[in-house]
């Protein structure tokens, strides 16, 4: 028990002794008295020191009463109170990241700067006020009706007795101290079904799911897509959530927000010929010879042959992806487009000893190698003289055989062939005719010189045609008023073709 002996106390103590020690050395009797009586005179002071001792040690020495506020409080010693600290108005940057402080029994939040806070009371949703802190504990089995401010009845209340009344949202406990409700847990909240209750200090939040947000007492779904929704494309809402989109040709990447190219050509292999991709899209090109079908992937065959007339000199063959051009009998394929005749005169034909082979255009033809007839002889190759002038009279004195080819529908008028006189005899004067062959009116013989003349056609002709031509040149001696003709007879063969 002396363990628990004040200071106060121990000081009065050690003052009393002091005393006591004082006194008995300033007795009157100090010197005058023997040993015994020095003993018998000191014994009152000492048992009055044992005395005072054994008083203090049997009292109880004395225990103030002292007040711990929970977490948040602060005692308040004027009105004898645990009030509320506000964090949010003591604590430098409370909050961090923009989030705003709600200062509220005990502690504080930190919530969005649209974030509101309702506190239930009852039925009643009211906004938070300043907090009533509740009041200070009352120490059990004290009595404050019988305990005045000074005095102490053990010495353990300092403060008058005040009837505990608890802020909404507390209830007193077994110890009589407010404790928070939960409640979120006794099912005292108001929370929706869809809402998630989450216990404060006093009261509760309710929270919507993701994706949702406050109206009112009631949940709504969050439109993603009106906000910062990081789709690089199209942004598509759903309850509670949202999704992202790509365009044609584009697919989501691994983030699904951003779009990437789809390589059209390595995943399908859509085109019919060849496929180059493009960034969300692709190109179809077709081979040479073809084209892009309207779906722009298929490709048609081209009909060149369609296209032109003129595509080939004779024929035009198509075939799938590309043409190819053909000749008549008696021409061969020069190039890709064009006919060349055969000379059948010079790689084989079928004429007989007695007949030269004449090649024309697209074919040959055998003729006589002596033409000459009767009262005509053959002088040179292809010339025939009469040979008297009796037999010969009203004839030409010679006739020399020519033939030519032309081609089938020749442009008009076109000179095709020139007489010329081999001989040139002075004092005389020559003129040109035809005499015979012209039936048809399709030559003209224009007369260039003295000495030759020009055949002219003047109407197209088609073939296969032989035409002969009697070419006839008189000479007129102005001298000896002698006349003789010459006779130059044209073999004209107009091939079947213009070609």
């Amino acid at each position: 028990m002396a363990s628990t002996l004040t200071r106060f106390q121990i000081a009065l103590l050690e003052g009393q002794a002091a005393s006591a020690s004082r006194a008995a050395h300033r007795s009157p009797s100090h010197k005058a008295l023997g040993a015994g009586n020095a003993r018998t005179s000191t014994m009152p002071g000492i048992y009055m020191i044992m005395a005072m001792l054994a008083h203090v040690v049997a009292q109880e020495p004395e225990e103030p009463v002292t007040y711990t506020c929970t977490d948040g409080y602060e005692y308040d010693p004027v009105r004898q109170v645990c009030k509320d600290i506000d964090e949010c108005a003591i604590v430098p940057d409370a909050c961090k990241g923009g989030m705003k402080c709600y200062n509220h029994f005990g502690g504080y939040l930190c919530l969005p700067q649209n974030a509101q806070i309702f506190v239930s009371r009852g039925d009643e949703m009211v906004q938070p006020t300043e907090p009533s802190p509740p009041n200070p504990p009352v120490p059990p089995n004290v009595n404050s009706q019988n305990v005045q401010p000074g005095s102490s009845p053990e010495r353990r209340l300092l403060v008058p007795y005040r009837p505990v009344h608890c802020s909404p949202g507390f209830a007193l406990d077994e110890q009589n101290y407010c404790r928070d409700i939960d409640e979120c847990n006794t099912g005292r909240h108001t929370c929706s079904a869809d809402q998630t209750c989450y216990n404060t200090r006093g009261s509760f939040l309710c929270q919507c799911p993701p994706g949702y947000q406050k109206n009112g007492d009631q949940c709504v779904d969050r439109d993603e897509c009106l906000m910062s929704h990081y789709c690089m494309h199209r942004c598509v809402n759903v309850p509670g959530s949202y999704y992202c989109e790509c365009n044609s040709g584009y697919q989501l990447a691994s983030n699904n927000h951003s779009c990437v190219d789809v390589n059209e050509c390595q995943v399908s292999q859509p085109c019919d010929h060849q496929c180059y991709n493009l960034m969300g899209s692709f190109i179809c090109h077709c081979r040479q010879g073809y084209e892009l079908a309207p779906d722009s992937v298929s490709c048609l065959d081209i009909d060149e042959c369609a296209f032109s007339r003129y595509m080939c000199q004779y024929a035009c063959v198509n075939s799938p992806g590309e043409y190819s051009c053909t000749c008549p009998e008696g021409y061969e394929l020069q190039g890709t487009r064009t006919c060349q005749d055969i000379n059948e005169c010079e790689t084989g034909h079928k004429c007989s000893e007695d007949e030269m082979c004449w090649n024309y255009y697209g074919g040959f033809r055998c003729y006589p190698k002596n033409p000459c007839q009767e009262p005509y002889v053959r002088t040179s190759e292809n010339r025939c003289v009469c040979s008297s002038m009796s037999a010969c009279r009203g004839l030409p004195q010679s006739i020399v055989y020519k033939y030519m080819n032309i081609h089938s529908d020749r442009t008009v008028p076109a000179d095709i062939f020139q007489i010329q006189a081999t001989n040139i005899y002075s004092n005389t004067h020559n003129t040109f005719r035809i005499r015979a062959g012209n039936e048809g009116g399709e030559f003209f013989l224009r007369r260039s010189s003295n000495v030759s003349a020009m055949l002219v056609l003047t109407k197209s002709l088609e073939g296969p045609l032989e035409i002969i031509i009697d070419l006839e040149m008189i000479t007129h001696h102005t001298v000896t008023n002698y006349r003789t003709s010459s006779l130059l007879r044209l073999t004209i063969i107009v091939g079947p073709f213009p070609f």
